[in-house]
């Protein structure tokens, strides 16, 4: 049995797609890595069937019409066999030390009993020039060396948010969830780790920098400039995460969980109002407060919560003061964060 699918969403990919695939492949055969070419115009594809062809017990390339990066991540649940799933994105790469304890510890974890659903490790931004990595690690969150459950949680701070580069998933529990990422839409990542949470039951968390986030490229999809070019999308993403809060706001397990759903949902939704308070035009505004008015028909008790918070408050500032001060925090987060 594989312990371990990790897919590789990759979508004309060619010159930095064998820096992931290299460090994923020290995982010999108890890993399964598959590399969903997105329908790429680039070498991508023959990358793919040339590690497929020299690794065939671990490598499979799925060949796939251009769906976006949540349909690569669909067709990576659909053929994994592994009992965990892990999605690396093709320009990014894992830390060799920590990825061997991710493996020993997760060879133990498939024999428990009652079933792990979520592992979680630190990740590092791999920000090009900056001199000093940003690594986000959550031991000051949650508890260390044993599992434990949502009620045992802390509270996280606006930059330890679980993201997808932070968790690894039981591949049986995403398909049970009727987990599933819209197509042809940017910033799903958001989604794929948003979705499952409540139905996340026994958690554990390893102190070891696992992920490595490459971040700095001009056509990155975190770019700032990308972003606001994209805000259709990313409005899609923060509508889908209304929908998924709203589903569970009455059924969440305990109130820590509801408490971090809120939070993260609370940054995505920051995040989106900056961005269109920077585009400075009536249509961006009334966009602007057409996500806030989605939030409130959805969940009016989120709504309110949300609109009395730092973070709401900032987010719906009025007029040229308002606008100075939103912007010079947003320069602070960016610089504390460490997003593009």
């Amino acid at each position: 049995m594989k312990i371990l699918s990790i897919a590789i969403p990759s979508y004309n990919s060619q010159d930095y797609m064998r820096n992931c695939i290299d460090s994923l492949l020290t995982g010999g055969e108890e890993v399964e890595i598959l590399i969903v070419d997105d329908g790429s115009k680039d070498s991508t594809p023959q990358i793919a069937d040339e590690y497929q062809e020299k690794y065939p017990e671990i490598v499979k390339a799925i060949h796939q019409p251009n769906g976006g990066h949540g349909e690569a991540v669909n067709a990576g649940i659909r053929n994994a066999t592994g009992y965990f799933y892990k999605v690396v994105d093709s320009d990014d790469w894992v830390d060799q030390d920590a990825y061997k304890k991710i493996l020993d510890f997760l060879r133990e974890a498939v024999k428990e009993e009652e079933p792990l659903d979520m592992l979680i490790s630190n990740y590092v931004y791999e920000k090009q020039g900056a001199k000093h990595k940003k690594v986000i690690q959550y031991h000051s969150i949650l508890p260390e060396n044993r599992y434990f459950g949502w009620e045992e949680i802390g509270h996280f701070k606006a930059s330890q948010n679980i993201l997808m580069h932070s968790v690894i998933y039981r591949t049986e529990m995403l398909r049970n969830c009727g987990f599933e990422l819209p197509k042809h839409t940017f910033y799903v990542d958001n989604i794929f780790v948003y979705w499952p949470l409540p139905y996340v039951k026994k958690m554990y968390y390893l102190d070891v920098d696992f992920y490595r986030y490459f971040i700095g490229r001009d056509d990155q999809s975190v770019n700032e400039k990308v972003m606001i070019s994209r805000i259709d999308q990313q409005i899609r993403v923060n509508k889908i995460m209304i929908d998924i809060y709203a589903q569970h706001e009455d059924s969440f397990s305990c109130d820590q969980l509801k408490e971090y759903m809120l939070h993260y949902l609370e940054t995505i939704l920051l995040v989106t109002s900056v961005l269109l308070m920077k585009m400075n035009t009536e249509e961006a505004d009334a966009m602007r407060e057409d996500v806030w008015e989605y939030l409130q028909a959805k969940s009016p008790e989120a709504y309110q919560i949300l609109r009395k918070s730092i973070f709401g408050k900032v987010s719906n500032f009025k007029g040229k003061l308002g606008h100075t001060i939103t912007m010079g925090g947003y320069k602070i987060a960016q610089k504390w964060i460490g997003f593009n």
